[in-house]
């Protein structure tokens, strides 16, 4: 049974920050010459040039600032609390408006269609939850089911989508709604740690979804077949990509350590997915790989040989919107649709990567109704 991304719609929050405001800010946080060097040279490496955050103030001077300066020059943090009250204030009309613009974008496909809503965040907790409201608040029906993937990180699209992909396959009825939201700024820390300089000069705020259905494609429509899906460990690295959650939002370990592992195993973390489906690398026309920075993507072009036109939508991603955690992946996915409009037989291999290390992979091929 071929099973398909109807629609994919992404959706940015709040303000959009360029990459040298931000640096500036991180430098002014600063009193440490070393921290402020390292910083500059973070920032100008990153491979972003802007992102999003729904945060409207950072030490501006305003009523609603999220790190307050107080009298005498030092700054005070918002506490988990806080930020965790900000996501729950901040992700409800955000998934709805995403959802709402994701259905009305689908063609064929109604409000009352929608079988089940799946949705995936990592960056706040909040029940009644974003799934709550999309229903509500779009008017689907009470009994449409709900599931939530929390707290996987930058993989946990793929969970999301292969979740879908065994609804649709079990009842050629279902049209089932992914959600991914993610509001990582809420957790940026002033702390001088290695790490944390690392995630604030990376990570952003952005949602996206994607409406999939085992129903066929509209005349003319361009759509993604799902395909097969794989997952895979690379123990190595377990210690050098983790988070828990602190007083001052979530503490992460993000090592610099990340690239050079994930290049030095991608070949043989994607060998089994390609062998399921009897495909080869030369096989593949596009690499959807997760832009977590401009280093891992150099990485697995480099492992994998790749042009840079078979990675081009990720680098678009990073430099327009940084690294949006489980969110990202479909945003290079649309990315790459986009440029393929009208192309049928496209096939695509996307990865994503996140704690443990954990490596998730799927096969995708572009179709035309």
């Amino acid at each position: 049974m071929n099973v398909f991304i109807h629609h994919l719609e992404s959706l940015s929050p709040g303000r959009c920050y360029p990459q040298g405001y931000a640096s500036q800010k991180m430098q002014e946080w600063s009193s440490d010459e070393r921290q402020q060097r390292l910083v500059r040279a973070l920032y100008q490496k990153s491979g972003i040039e802007q992102r999003y955050s729904v945060v409207e103030s950072f030490d501006d001077g305003s009523d609603n600032d999220f790190f307050v300066r107080r009298p005498d020059g030092s700054i005070q943090q918002p506490t988990t609390a806080r930020r965790n009250a900000i996501y729950t204030e901040a992700s409800k009309p955000l998934a709805v408006e995403l959802a709402r613009r994701a259905i009305t974008n689908s063609p064929g496909i109604e409000a009352q269609d929608i079988t089940h809503v799946v949705t995936v965040s990592c960056t706040g907790f909040c029940n009644p939850g974003p799934d709550y409201h999309v229903i509500v608040d779009l008017g689907l029906s009470p009994a449409t089911q709900r599931y939530h993937l929390g707290f996987m990180g930058c993989y946990a699209a793929f969970p999301g989508l292969h979740m879908a992909q065994q609804f649709c396959e079990a009842d050629p009825e279902a049209v089932v709604l992914v959600l991914c939201l993610e509001l990582c700024s809420l957790h940026l820390q002033l702390n001088g740690d290695v790490d944390s300089l690392l995630a604030n000069s990376l990570f952003s705020d952005g949602a996206a979804a994607a409406v999939v259905s085992a129903r066929p494609l509209s005349p003319g429509q361009t759509a993604y077949r799902l395909g097969n899906f794989n997952s895979t460990l690379i123990p190595s690295g377990a210690q050098d990509m983790a988070w828990s959650i602190g007083d001052l939002g979530f503490d992460i370990a993000l090592s610099s350590y990340v690239p050079k592992i994930i290049g030095a195993n991608i070949k043989d973390a994607i060998s089994p997915l390609l062998e399921m489906a009897k495909l080869t690398h030369d096989d593949i026309d596009t690499w959807a790989v997760h832009p977590g920075g401009k280093a891992i993507v150099d990485k697995v072009a480099d492992s994998l040989d790749l042009t840079a036109e078979q990675v081009a939508p990720s680098r678009d991603v990073l430099k327009k919107f940084g690294n949006m955690s489980s969110a990202t992946i479909l945003f290079v996915l649309e990315e790459t649709l986009r440029r393929q409009q009208g192309t049928v037989g496209h096939q695509v291999c996307a990865m994503a990567f996140g704690p443990g290390l954990t490596v998730e992979m799927a096969l995708l091929e572009i179709q035309r109704g």
